[in-house]
């Protein structure tokens, strides 16, 4: 089971390095830059618009992606019956970036999780209660106005096409068969896509959260020049 999990995880960099080529590389050599320089940091590459998306979240309540205009939005996927487990790495997406947001709400307030539930097989799944009672008991201070668990069509946001290859990958060695399962998708206030990596690992949710953190900065950089005027 291990082995077939590396699998999936290598082939689901690969595919990502196929996609959308040196700018991945060059956005992870920025995270570790930008540490030990405060004012130089990689603007995000714009991968262009996301597809407009609608869901139901659990309490009944219907959003639009024309609600988050203004919100940072991380995307990925979560199943009912191995929510912690399955997909992405739920621990290490709680841990280092909603705790995060939650935590540092003056800098990152304007950041949103939307955690689309699906049957495993890519399939929305209309009862997202379970998901979310398993939110409410295992993670700090959830707030679920800042992490969504959404019933909708979560394969359509991810059918994204780049350098002839999309990221609706397929194949035994993938969760599911549906690879789009174990990734993060990062997007700017427009809705643009602005970071694809696996969520699968500690490793890759750590550089998610340091590029939600790079996207941030570009947005502070353009307040502070709007407040002076230039």
């Amino acid at each position: 089971m291990a082995s077939k999990t590396s699998a999936g995880r290598k082939k689901s960099i690969i595919a990502l390095s196929i996609l959308f080529g040196p700018a991945i590389f060059l956005v992870l050599f920025s995270l570790f830059s930008a540490r030990s320089c405060e004012h130089k940091f990689k603007v995000p590459d714009d991968y262009g618009q996301l597809v407009d998306y609608t869901f139901t979240d659990a309490r009944g309540k219907k959003f639009t992606s024309k609600d988050f205009k203004d919100n940072v939005v991380l995307i990925n996927v979560l199943q009912p019956k191995c929510p912690d487990s399955c997909g992405i790495s739920f621990w290490h997406v709680n841990q280092h970036i909603y705790q995060n947001v939650r935590k540092s709400k003056k800098k990152l307030g304007s950041v949103r999780i939307i955690s689309f539930v699906t049957d495993g097989k890519g399939n929305a799944v209309q009862d997202v209660k379970q998901v979310s009672d398993m939110l409410k008991d295992r993670v700090e201070g959830y707030d679920p106005d800042i992490w969504y668990v959404a019933s909708g069509d979560s394969k359509s946001i991810y059918d994204i096409e780049h350098n002839g290859q999309t990221l609706l990958q397929t194949g035994d060695d993938t969760f599911g068969g549906e690879g789009f399962q174990e990734l993060m998708l990062l997007a700017d206030k427009k809705n643009h896509l602005r970071m694809v990596l696996p969520g699968d690992s500690e490793g890759m949710v750590r550089r998610m959260k340091e590029h939600v953190a790079l996207l941030q900065k570009v947005y502070d950089k353009e307040k502070k020049k709007k407040s002076q005027g230039k």
